[in-house]
């Protein structure tokens, strides 16, 4: 069933419709919840209300635009919210960073894939959003600013200050150790 069958289903209340799109949305989905809420429980718990939320307001969304980036924005507003509500603090998985974030750098690197762990979850939710959005979603800084509904400047200011603090938080890995 393609996306804009599943929708019109869903739109004439027809609640199949919503299989396909969790079989199409939730891996991402969680992941990105996850990247946010820094606990994988929570982040189920988010894209489970979040598909839930998609179904009683689909009548609001617009066919004609593809529904991943609509979803995933409710997505990422609910994870924000998630951890607002909770106002606890997690471990982070440092194996799920490396796995989405960090593909790059070799698996024997341990030790900055800690690093990078603990300073991504020193970041603020909204921080940890954007940052979710650009390095792993691969978003625009104008794409991240109609997810979130802000302004592109709230974009620029958050991107900045989380590089900022994670540059900080990581500099002792990059400054070089000097041997007598």
């Amino acid at each position: 069933m393609t996306e804009q069958d599943a929708i019109a289903r869903l739109q004439r209340g027809d609640i199949s419709g919503l299989d396909s799109l969790i079989e199409r949305y939730q891996i991402q989905a969680v992941r990105t919840a996850y990247l946010i809420t820094r606990d994988r429980a929570a982040a189920e718990d988010v894209v489970q209300s979040t598909f839930l939320q998609a179904y009683d307001r689909i009548a609001q969304f617009d066919s004609r635009r593809p529904f991943g980036p609509w979803f995933l924005r409710c997505v990422i507003n609910n994870a924000i919210k998630s951890i607002s509500r909770s106002k606890r603090t997690v471990n982070l998985d440092a194996d799920a960073v490396i796995n989405t974030l960090l593909t790059s750098i070799d698996s024997d690197q341990q030790d900055i894939h800690d690093a990078v762990a603990d300073a991504l979850g020193e970041l603020p939710a909204d921080q940890r959003a954007v940052i979710v959005l650009h390095y792993y979603l691969e978003f625009s800084e104008a794409e991240i600013a109609q997810e979130l509904v802000c302004p592109p400047g709230t974009v620029k200011s958050r991107l900045h200050t989380a590089r900022k603090r994670l540059k900080a938080l990581l500099r002792p890995l990059f400054i070089p150790t000097t041997s007598e």
